[in-house]
Order: structure tokens, then sequence, then C-alpha cells
């Protein structure tokens, strides 16, 4: 099976990203990749390929070049970004993102699902709960504070999570500064109570970022424990 997989861009396809799928007509479950505070790296296009080559049509969309901020990667800029613009307009980006996934990629809606890290795993609980249809959603260190909600960032992650009608894979990290220990614990009660399938994988001597190896934090073996997990679950439940 041949696999498509190219860079897509504002200017020659309305929306700037990286686009991944088998070739050839079907119409197939899609994934939509919500990238980390440092945008679109060099992996997600590994991992949309990878994903392609078992039948999925993939998208991550670059949520900063939608913004009109240039460059292909964005290392060092997401905190400035993100204090920049509010969840509601990220959520906006996204929203466009998907509807390129299903419409312009021709993907199932019915079979849809959401991976995402970081800040792009923070943002997927709003989203996942803006979008019933969505399938599951699979969250890396999803960059949730104990903090009040505010215009900024209005809806918090641990109401949220209780609202879902998704499955849910999460992967957190006992070494997190962000999402810190003491904050998983009610986000995991959180998803728990919305009565959906969940699974949650704890790695104490994980670090924030273990995935991405553009992080500090980068950790191989806790990547490649974490991927067959993802495959597998996405495979079952989409």
């Amino acid at each position: 099976m041949g696999i498509v997989a190219r860079m897509v861009t504002l200017e020659k396809d309305g929306i700037p990203g990286y686009v991944a799928h088998p070739g050839g007509p079907g119409r197939r479950p899609g994934v939509l990749m919500v990238h980390h505070a440092h945008g679109v790296t060099a992996d997600y296009k590994i991992d949309a390929y990878r994903l392609a080559q078992l039948g999925f049509n993939v998208f991550a969309p670059s949520l900063f070049n939608m913004f009109g901020v240039l460059g292909s990667t964005h290392i060092g800029q997401g905190a400035e970004l993100q204090a920049k613009h509010s969840d509601g307009e990220f959520l906006g980006k996204m929203d466009e993102a998907w509807r390129y996934l299903v419409e312009r990629m021709g993907s199932d809606p019915a079979r849809t699902a959401a991976i995402g890290h970081c800040m792009g795993g923070r943002l997927l609980i709003p989203f996942a709960a803006d979008h019933p249809s969505l399938r599951a959603i699979v969250l890396y260190y999803p960059s949730v504070r104990d903090e009040p909600e505010t215009s900024h960032r209005p809806r918090h992650a641990f109401k949220l999570a209780r609202t879902l009608t998704c499955a849910s894979l999460v992967f957190a990290a006992g070494k997190d500064f962000i999402a810190t220990p003491a904050i998983q614990g009610p986000l995991w009660q959180s998803f728990i109570a919305n009565g959906q399938l969940v699974e949650w994988h704890f790695f104490s001597d994980a670090t924030h970022g273990f995935r991405h190896p553009d992080n500090d934090g980068f950790q191989p073996y806790y990547a490649d424990l974490a991927w067959p997990l993802v495959t597998s679950f996405l495979q079952r439940v989409v």
C-alpha cells in the first residue's frame, strides 16, 4: 500500500501542516495530531506516516502558522504564543483542521480520533467536549495546571474531563514539572468519572516531553514503550 505524505501550506492547500494517508480511494478513519509548544517538529511527520501505514488519514496542522507565525518549527516560542492567543482562538483553528481532515481528506467523521502532546493534550480536552462525535483522544502529559478559570482559559480540564463521551488514553509522567502528580490525581478522577473507556499509564520516572526528541526531557525508552499502546488503542476504539 502506497503512502502519500507531504507538507501542506496555506498558499497551496488553504491550511498549513503535514498530512499522511494511504494512497487510493476509500473512506478511512482519521487522526488529528495537535502539536506541542514547539510546533510541528519532525517526529510528528514520522508518527503521521506510521499511522498512515496502519490505514489512517492523518493531519498535523501547524496552529502557529495558522496564526500567521512564520517558520516550519517554533521551538522556544510556545509560551509566548499561548500567552498571546486564548484557548478559544486555538480551538477555532483546531476546528478548521478537523474539518480539513474530514471534508478535504475524506475521513469518516464517525471514526475520528485525536492525539495531543503537552499544549495539544490540554487543548484536546475542551476540543473533545465540543466534538462529541470524536471517538477517542490520546493525551501525552497534557499541560494542565491547577489554575483559576479566566477569559483566556475559561474552561478547566478538571470540569471538562467529566463530560467527555469518547474513549481516552493518557500518559502521565511522575517527574512532570507542569502537570505534577498532585494535579494528575484529580485529573484522573475527572476522567474516570465520565463513564467512558479510560486507559491511564503513569511512568514514575518519566519527564514532561519524554516523547519528543526536541525536548530536554526526551526519554527514548518511554517513547518506544508508549507507541504500541497508542496504536493498539486506536485500532481497538476508532
